[in-house]
């Protein structure tokens, strides 16, 4: 019964550290490898226009974020300009005025845009109206519009046939009387032709629209203002661009706004210009997945490591290696058959070493505990209690210490400062623990435990080193589950450990 607890707890606690992981990984791009790099569009509008000494208003419209991008950030620069941003059918507006302005007038409007890595499908949540809005046509339009719906319907299985049929049909270079007489002057403009598309499904009974954004290119830094069409259908918006029959979007394509209207309106000014400008720039994909995580599960991003101070996540990030070290300690004394003192004293030691470097915090582990021993054994003779013993030794183990650091930073070895970071109290323990083995067991079963304590302390070090290991702990702290149940199986293990196999190797031999 027991057993089958063990397996169901650790199963459990795999399977929430994996998903967790897997979420973190995949829908929120946090990267394994630490020096990753992500891009970050920078986009910038500049409108210009010439005042005519009255009230001016300005509009343009702004981004709208989707599944395939965040908005990391936005500036405005109005001058003396009023500003007000609207939200309104899904759009976002920013709007200027001023009651007198003259001369040649300048806006600004720049956002830094950070692609998610979506998978193209518009993720536009308007809510859908309980009466599709029907174009007024007149005869001859809606004989035309009827017409051509009919045609088209009788040679499509589904949606995107459809789709795919009208754009075909309204691309074609001698186009007949219907399709001429409903695009008018629109027979070259893509725009054109799907807004005909959007009336003709809404004539059907689809609600769709007209949507324009950019298409950030990765190779280059130009942007292109393209259009496309949104339909819903089947309690979802599918995005379909010209000459495609397929619901998808291209990579590089973002929405910036939805409907007929122009990307900008100027109402008492003349001869407006706009100017729009990309640039790409590369930021740590870890810093990118940060701000993913703010913008699409701000909840899951409140409650994690990375809503803490920049001084404790620096702390975490120590403080998280401690139970892969110990899981490594479970492997070598249960596995391997490696003897240490105590649990936690390698791990400890092997972080230590972060700071002092391997070799040199190997020597001054070696010194701290040779000094203290003999210091331990002369206490022996005093015959004082356990206690006092302790206190004496510890007292004595910061000295050393202190001692060691004046002393190495006269010689200029700085790198000594360091052994302040050893734990001094597991330090005193350890010379306690020593001396009573080799009071009981011989000097032999004493030094061998201490070399085994820094042998495992030097593998731990090799580990908690790798800076792609302390960067997979501190983002996907959720992995302490599955260390977690690594280490109760491994509380189970009752076989062989590998430094048995060498003490029975005579009796095998024997045996066979």
């Amino acid at each position: 019964m027991k057993k089958i607890q063990l397996i169901v707890i650790s199963t459990l606690m795999v399977f929430i550290g994996t998903g967790i992981f897997m979420y973190k990984y995949h829908f929120l791009n946090f990267p394994l490898k630490p020096d990753k790099t992500s891009n970050l569009w920078n986009i910038e509008i500049r409108l210009s226009f010439d005042a005519d000494d009255r009230p001016l208003k300005a509009s343009l419209f702004l981004p709208v974020e989707s599944d395939n991008f965040i908005i990391n950030s936005e500036y405005f620069v109005s001058g003396k300009y009023g500003l007000v941003t609207e939200k309104k059918n899904g759009n976002r507006k920013a709007i200027w005025s001023i009651r007198n302005a003259k001369g040649r007038q300048h806006l600004y409007y720049r956002v830094f845009i950070q692609k998610t890595g979506g998978k193209g499908q518009s993720s536009h949540r308007q809510l859908i109206p309980a009466k599709i809005s029907v174009p007024s046509l007149q005869d001859p339009y809606l004989s035309a519009a009827k017409r051509l719906w009919n045609e088209i319907y009788k040679h499509s299985a589904d949606l995107d046939t459809i789709i795919g049929n009208l754009f075909k049909r309204l691309n074609q270079p001698d186009a007949d009387e219907d399709v001429a007489l409903l695009l008018g002057e629109n027979a070259a403009s893509t725009t054109g032709k799907i807004e005909l598309i959007v009336q003709l499904l809404s004539l059907a009974g689809f609600p769709a629209q007209l949507v324009h954004g950019f298409d950030l290119k990765e190779e280059t830094m130009q942007i292109d203002m393209v259009t496309w069409l949104e339909v819903y259908y089947q309690k979802k918006w599918r995005s379909y661009v010209p000459d495609s029959s397929e619901s998808n979007l291209p990579v590089g394509y973002i929405s910036w706004w939805r409907g007929s209207e122009p990307l900008y309106k100027i109402r008492g000014g003349t001869d407006s210009q706009i100017q729009i400008d990309a640039q790409k720039n590369e930021i740590e994909a870890v810093q990118s997945a940060t701000m993913q995580s703010k913008h699409i599960s701000p909840r899951f991003f409140k409650f994690s490591l990375l809503n803490l101070p920049v001084q404790n996540q620096g702390i975490y990030r120590v403080i998280l290696l401690i139970p892969l070290g110990a899981l490594l300690v479970v492997i070598f004394r249960n596995v391997v058959g490696i003897k240490t003192f105590g649990t936690f004293m390698p791990v400890l030691i092997a972080l230590s070493f972060r700071e002092t470097q391997l070799l040199w915090g190997a020597f001054l582990f070696s010194v701290v505990v040779a000094i203290g021993l003999s210091i331990r054994f002369y206490l022996e003779n005093l015959k004082l209690l356990v206690v006092p013993r302790l206190s004496a030794v510890l007292i004595s183990v910061i000295v050393i210490i202190a001692g060691l650091n004046i002393l190495t930073y006269n010689m200029g070895l700085s790198l000594g400062l360091s052994i302040s970071l050893f734990p001094i109290v597991i330090l005193s323990m350890t010379i306690e623990r020593m001396s009573i083995i080799w009071d009981e067991r011989g000097h032999g079963e004493a030094l061998k435990q201490g070399f085994g304590t820094l042998f495992v302390s030097t593998m731990i070090y090799f580990v908690v080193k790798n800076n792609t290991i302390e960067h997979i702990m501190f983002f996907f702290p959720e992995l302490l589950f599955i260390l977690f149940a690594a280490t109760l199986l491994l509380g189970r293990y009752s076989g062989f450990r590998l430094t048995e196999l060498y003490r029975f190797k005579a009796f095998i031999k024997k045996e066979q």
